[in-house]
């Protein structure tokens, strides 16, 4: 099968976000009276939207929803002042992307991060490369591993989902390519492991992004 497209997941596939979240996410929950994590955690925390960020990081008997409604406003302002601090892309992004853009193959960002902060992000981190479609969570896509988001920039792509490969680093991810029809490929750079993500289909795992090319 000869891809037309890349769909990429955002944060654990081409940026490595984890501090600047969990230093983020600690000073949020410091604001609404809950303990921090260690750095380590929040590979297991984040993913799935801020809001279930906030119930998986609270204690067990602050997880109503106006607490969680605090947390998320105070994370949003403290994401806001530091998402940029420590993020960078990966080792071998930037000269996967340089390679992609070479070949002609179309490029497109799905995450789980708000829509406004994923558009942030690629915009002055992944700047220096053409995404043909980049999309956060917003009111108008159902979060990952539901497959709206995926099928809608498949559509604005004008391709088939099939024409897709679908890189990613967490179970979210790899249920979404297969819910899509895309094929799926585990990033093994990111947050989650390699059981995981062949767990939840899968097909190929890469050690360095430069392996993508391989496919």
């Amino acid at each position: 099968m000869k891809y037309k497209a890349v769909l990429f997941d955002l944060d654990g596939t081409l940026l490595d976000t984890l501090d600047d979240l969990a230093d983020s996410m600690n000073a949020a929950l410091t604001r609404v009276g809950a303990p921090p994590h260690p750095v380590a955690d929040y590979r297991y925390f984040v993913g799935d939207g801020v809001l279930t960020l906030c119930h998986r990081v609270l204690p067990t008997d602050r997880r109503d929803e106006a607490t969680i409604k605090a947390t998320a406003a105070a994370m949003r302002d403290e994401y806001g002042a530091r998402w940029a601090a420590k993020t960078r892309p990966y080792p071998g992004i930037p000269e996967l992307l340089d390679a992609l853009t070479g070949r002609g193959v179309a490029m497109a960002v799905l995450s789980n991060k708000n829509n406004d902060f994923t558009k942030l992000c690629v915009e002055k981190l992944l700047g220096r490369w053409k995404f043909d479609a980049v999309q956060g969570l917003d009111e108008t896509i159902h979060k990952k591993p539901d497959p709206s988001g995926a099928l809608s920039v498949a559509r604005r792509l004008k391709l088939a989902p099939a024409d897709f490969l679908y890189l990613g680093d967490t179970n979210t991810d790899m249920k979404t390519a297969v819910a899509a029809g895309m094929y799926p490929v585990g990033a093994l750079w990111g947050f989650r492991t390699a059981d995981e993500l062949t767990a939840n289909g899968a097909k190929v795992l890469i050690a360095k992004p430069m392996d993508l090319l391989a496919l």
